[in-house]
């Protein structure tokens, strides 16, 4: 083996979140590029494509929702939580032996899954792996969580969510089984309003302040319990509401979610963030998530769909797609020992990302014009947002740390 493979390697297996980002950025530009094809072809009628025969079996929308709600946005949630989980409680860096098995289960298990398009069969298998993999993480963080250390809220609640995940592989095979479409509506209402949402949250509630006071002099950390708790509880009631179709009751659980995080917001907020793009990415991206709750709210108080898919979006690119851009270049910046700071490649892809969140909302409302080509631009704009950053932050997971430190 040459000098270069083994620094390839020496680099690349060092830490989780280099493993895991990268597998990741594989699998976000994989999902974008073929979601754009598939939204310019059969929605816009821009080109033909081909007929995949797993899509004449599951619904094209729970595909997209299973690769990203399950396939793209874990893989940067694992490289995060195995990274920073460990410090949260005081405990050592993770083992290779740790976190490389869950690594190859997902990696082997999302390859399965991707070439079940032309043969069907494979997609049980391939979940039933990635579901393997998600479950190793699960008890590394379950492990984490039982660390007699104060302050065990966040990781509890990422350990509890990641088991739901798990549970939502596990109804997405079912699906892959029996085609029956009921299991895949609670694979991905389990996803999305189990996992995701406090994922995202308790994230964004443990670190976004003290990002921030890092970067600001004098800055005063606010963690309100409350506000994370009723965040937390209004996602899971909307998860449970829309499950049993009962979108007519949605409304107070939104207003709830609306109201924890706007004051989270609003607290949060400093006159000198603005200087400071690093950080500015972060509370642009948390500010999504009252205007998301605020959509549906109003989507609930008017008529069930009345808005389409305009909230949900609102919540997934504005908020989950841009945190996901401020928080792994902020790993990835300091564990590969350069300045953390948000330079234009950043600050690019993540304009780019609003611009996706943008176009994508407003080509869910009941808007003159062609809609479809709206959802075609913003998929397009996500995937040049996510692929200017992974063309110049990729490199930097199978390199050395510039400074020579290990890690």
């Amino acid at each position: 083996m040459g000098a270069a493979a083994l620094n390839f390697r020496a680099s690349f297996f060092a830490a989780p979140h280099r493993v895991m980002f990268l597998g990741g950025a594989v699998q976000a530009l994989l999902a974008m590029a073929f979601w754009s094809l598939q939204i310019g072809g059969h929605y816009a009628g821009l080109w033909s494509l081909p007929v995949w025969p797993l899509l004449t079996q599951i619904p094209m929308t729970t595909w997209h929702a299973l690769l990203m709600g399950s396939g793209v946005f874990p893989w940067f949630v694992f490289g995060f939580i195995l990274t920073a989980g460990p410090r949260w409680q005081g405990a050592g860096d993770l083992r290779q032996t740790e976190f490389l098995p869950p690594f190859l289960f997902l990696a082997g298990g999302w390859m399965l899954v991707w070439l079940a398009l032309a043969l069907p069969v494979l997609l049980g298998f391939g979940l039933t792996l990635a579901a393997i993999g998600w479950a190793l993480v699960a008890r590394i963080l379950t492990r984490i969580a039982l660390i007699p250390a104060l302050g065990r809220e966040h990781i509890r609640y990422v350990a509890l969510a990641a088991w739901l995940g798990v549970v939502a592989l596990a109804c997405y095979g079912l699906l892959a089984i029996n085609g029956d479409a009921l299991w895949g509506r609670l694979g991905t209402t389990l996803t999305l309003w189990g996992f995701l949402l406090p994922v995202f949250a308790t994230v964004a509630h443990r670190m976004l302040p003290f990002f921030t006071s890092a970067a600001i002099r004098g800055y005063e950390v606010h963690r309100p319990a409350w506000a994370l708790r009723v965040l937390v509880a209004a996602g899971l009631g909307h998860g449970l509401l829309s499950l049993f179709d009962f979108a007519r009751w949605l409304w107070p659980a939104d207003l709830a979610a609306l109201v924890a995080s706007g004051h989270l917001s609003r607290i949060w907020w400093h006159r000198a963030i603005g200087a400071n793009r690093m950080v500015l990415v972060l509370h642009l991206a948390f500010a999504w998530v009252p205007v998301a709750f605020a959509l549906f709210a109003l989507q609930g108080l008017l008529e069930p769909g009345a808005l389409g898919q305009a909230p949900l979006h609102a919540l997934a690119i504005g908020f989950f797609s841009s945190m996901l851009i401020g928080m792994v270049s902020r790993v990835t910046l300091g564990h590969s020992g350069r300045p953390v700071a948000a330079d234009a490649s950043i600050w690019a892809s993540f304009c780019m990302m609003q611009l996706a969140a943008v176009l994508r909302v407003l080509g869910e409302l009941p808007l003159p014009g062609p809609g479809a080509i709206l959802l075609w631009l913003s998929a397009m704009a996500w995937l040049l947002g996510f692929g200017v950053w992974a063309l110049a932050y990729a490199p930097a997971l199978w390199r050395a740390r510039a400074d020579g430190k290990p890690g």
